[in-house]
Formats: C-alpha cells, structure tokens, sequence
C-alpha cells in the first residue's frame, strides 16, 4: 500500500527520476547495491562500527551507574552532569572529535560512545535505585556478601529497567554512526553514512533512498531479533509479563 502511495505522489508531482525517485527505482537500485556487495560491505563497516561504540558505552555507563548507585559525592558531582550529556544531541560531539582525533575511526567511535553512553548509565541507576530494599536486607541476612548481593540480588532485580535503556541507547548509538559517517569524508567515505553522502553528492535519489531503506530495515530487525526478545524473555522471567 505504502508503495503505490509513493508511486502516486511520484505521479502526481511531475518530476523526474533524478528529482524524485519513484519506488521501482529505488527497489532496483536496493538490489543492485545487494548483489554486487556495496550495501553489504558498507553495512557490514557500520555494524563493526557500532558493535565497538556501544560495547564500551555499555562498560562505561554500566560502571557509571553502579558508581551513582553506591556513592552520594558521585551521585552529587556526576548526576546532573551525564543527564545533560544524555540530553544533549549526538551530533554536537562531532566537532570536538574532530579536534581531538581528527577525521578517522577514533571519531566516530568517540561520538557512538558519547551518544549512548548517557542513556545507559541512566537505566542502570534507575534500575538499581527500584530495587526493593527487602531484597539487600534478606540477603545480608543469609550472609550474602557484597559481591554475592551485587551478583545474585541487584543485578537480577535491575533487568528490566536495564534491559529498557539498553535499547535505547542501541537507538542512541545508531543515529549517532550514522550522523559521524555522514560527516566522516575520508577513507573513501565508508560505511553507511558515507553511502548517503555519496549518493547525495551524485544526485542518485533511488540509490539515497535504497540506503535508507535498509538503514530502517536493520534497526528494525535489531530490535524485534535482540532486544524485543531479551525484554519479553526477563520480564516473563520476573513475573512482570505473561508468556
């Protein structure tokens, strides 16, 4: 349905192909960046990308999080700050990479971390801050040490809330690739941002909005295969969903 709405406003509009892609075009111009590998391998540069960025986001925000749980002074000092990080567009740290690492891989990865990290760190503190207080007291009272309560108790308990955060800040974290590789102009412009700005510089439409296409595709098949499932799975398990 939606490709015969686009088909018409292409109609209707009376512009050309090269104005205004109609979707038979960008459908062809999709697959031919599969077959001959150039939407793969672009995408294939982005996904190791963000794999690397998110995973020390991940470490970052986790042990940000616990460090906010656990001490007022950091809680105090660092709380208001990484709520203004996480508020603040990912895009805005591209300059002050560009500074302090110039345009290379470092970044990119440097604008993934400062994108997602905030989120992350927010879901962990949260997540820990709904604990019930009940829990840590029945542990103690077993004699679980603070490793064991961290482990066994805390962490288990957080989940839900962790699990939240953690998909969004895979959110964060893809939007803010995609804005560093549109602006990373070196290195013959990889990944897939810099298919997007090839595809702009060239006025290649169908190939602009096949490379969205699959951008959408991707983010969408990353939430329903990991995320949506790893949510559904805990909270099944804690008893907050029916199977």
């Amino acid at each position: 349905m939606w490709l015969l709405v686009w088909e018409t406003a292409f109609r209707l509009s009376g512009k050309e192909p090269w104005q205004f892609a109609p979707p038979s075009e960008v459908l062809s111009a999709l697959w031919a960046g599969v077959a001959d590998h150039t939407f793969l391998q672009a995408l294939g540069r982005s996904l190791g990308r963000i794999g690397c960025g998110f995973g020390l986001a991940l470490l970052l925000g986790t042990g940000m999080g616990f460090l906010l749980v656990h001490s007022r002074l950091c809680n105090w000092l660092a709380g208001p700050l990484v709520l203004g990080v996480q508020s603040l567009p990912s895009i805005c740290w591209m300059p002050v990479a560009v500074l302090w690492f110039g345009l290379n891989e470092r970044a990119i990865l440097f604008v993934v971390l400062m994108g997602s990290v905030g989120s992350i760190t927010m879901a962990t503190r949260d997540g820990l801050r709904q604990i019930p207080v009940t829990y840590q007291r029945v542990a103690s009272t077993f004699g679980a040490s603070l490793t064991q309560r961290l482990l066994w108790v805390s962490l288990p308990a957080a989940l839900p809330v962790f699990i939240s955060g953690l998909k969004q800040g895979w959110s964060f974290a893809w939007r803010s690739l995609l804005a560093g590789e549109l602006l990373y102009a070196v290195a013959g412009r990889e990944g897939m941002g810099g298919l997007l700005t090839m595809a702009r510089d060239l006025a290649d439409y169908a190939r602009m909005f096949a490379a969205m296409i699959l951008i959408v595709c991707v983010s969408v098949l990353v939430d329903r295969v990991i995320f949506s499932r790893l949510e559904q799975h805990v909270r099944v398990r804690w008893g907050l969903a029916a199977r």
